[in-house]
């Protein structure tokens, strides 16, 4: 009797586990030359948001994003600014339609991604992986908020 409540509460457990939401990290990378070290979270909606066009050494920066179809976008913009991702693509649709800025270049998927920050100093992007290539380096980690 007692091993079977042990049994029966190892499942529960378990299940309850099973039932949490993952969570995943989000890397800003640039490549492996670029000067820029780090970058703060402020730097970095910034430079995600068209606020800004250069780094803080002042270097120009090429922002590169995933598509907004991409399920791993909501998640990334909600950790980086805390704004949905149709308030993202609304903010975005404003500036463009003063001629104010452009949105960030999308790209197909990460492995894209990867592919341009490794053959561009200049540019920013982001994996939900740590990078694991030689040539890329990660300039900033945001974690992705727990869902209440």
């Amino acid at each position: 009797m007692r091993t079977l409540s042990a049994f029966a509460l190892t499942c529960a457990v378990a299940l309850m586990v099973c039932a949490l939401p993952a969570r995943a990290d989000f890397y800003l990378v640039v490549h492996a030359s670029n000067p820029q070290r780090a970058l703060t979270q402020k730097e970095a909606v910034d430079l995600f948001m068209g606020r800004s066009r250069a780094f803080a050494n002042g270097e120009f920066a090429l922002i590169f994003d995933l598509p907004r179809d991409n399920p791993r976008r909501a998640a990334f913009y909600q950790a980086l600014t805390g704004m949905g991702v149709a308030q993202v693509n609304s903010y975005w649709s404003r500036l463009m339609f003063s001629g104010q800025s452009v949105p960030p270049q999308a790209l197909p998927d990460e492995t894209a991604m990867a592919g341009i920050l490794r053959r561009n100093p200049s540019a920013l992007g982001w994996l939900s992986k740590e990078p694991s290539e030689p040539g890329l380096r990660t300039v900033l980690v945001i974690k992705e908020p727990a869902v209440k």
